[in-house]
């Protein structure tokens, strides 16, 4: 059993079928990638994983227990954190003080986690997020305020916000979008560091194929919201249902 199991979820959004019978295993310690053309369902099947959505029908457990009907912050809680396509910080304020946020909101009882229950000198919870921030080498910038960082560092700060709750699994919602190739390659370079350095499992939405065969260990095909074919990234390139759902003919 993996890390996280989908079991026959069903989603509709009145006629339109969103994802049928979808079933998804994603091993502990992977990276795991999900991919398909547009509208085949990848980011409403990223919404049922985080909460935001229920399936109509089907389950998701991650790490043996149900994820449905819990509130995200629940989900986060479980082990789970996300990084979205337009990174989610703080812009007016500095670097180190959105590092800060997630640190104080474990502290807090409505947020409490696991990683930090133990932590209550704020002397630790600095040494904490500037260790964070030298992690994914932003430690010299951690004076700056958060919305005059490049898209690049702006993604590092979001992935630093989210490790420093010791997530279990990382989902990535297009985590290389709208960035230029020098930041996508740094942006790959720092996940494989992240992930040789940590027991972390990856899920990852994406659309840059040079991502998904640089990062994946196993790949996803979704295709109007049904899963195509499940495999290697070296079976993925060429395999014929996956040329057909993108190019809509088949090899």
């Amino acid at each position: 059993m993996g890390l996280l199991e989908v079991k026959d979820v069903n989603k509709r959004f009145g006629g339109l079928q969103a994802l049928g019978d979808v079933n998804l295993s994603v091993a502990e310690n992977t990276v795991h990638a999900i991919i398909g053309p547009n509208g085949a369902g990848k980011s409403t099947l990223l919404n049922c994983l985080v909460g935001k959505l229920i399936p109509d029908t089907g389950s998701v457990m991650f790490a043996g227990q149900s994820v449905l009907g819990r509130k995200p912050f629940e989900i986060n809680q479980m082990g789970i954190s996300r990084v979205f396509q337009t990174p989610e910080i703080f812009g007016d304020l500095t670097v180190f003080e959105n590092m800060m946020i997630p640190l104080f909101a474990k502290r807090d009882g409505a947020f409490r986690m696991h990683a930090f229950e133990a932590v209550t000198d704020e002397a630790d919870l600095i040494d904490e997020a500037e260790r964070m921030l030298a992690e994914v080498n932003m430690l010299e910038k951690r004076d700056f305020h958060a919305g005059s960082l490049s898209r690049g560092d702006k993604r590092r700060l979001e992935m630093a916000m989210c490790l420093i709750q010791r997530p279990k699994l990382l989902l990535l919602d297009e985590p290389t979008a709208g960035m230029a190739r020098a930041d996508t390659n740094n942006t790959i370079d720092l996940l494989k560091e992240i992930k040789s350095k940590r027991d972390i499992t990856m899920c990852i939405i994406e659309h840059d194929m040079h991502v998904v065969f640089s990062l994946a260990d196993r790949i996803t095909v979704l295709a109007q919201g049904t899963p195509l074919v499940e495999d290697t990234p070296e079976n993925i390139k060429g395999h014929p249902k996956v040329k057909e759902a993108y190019l809509g003919e088949a090899a």
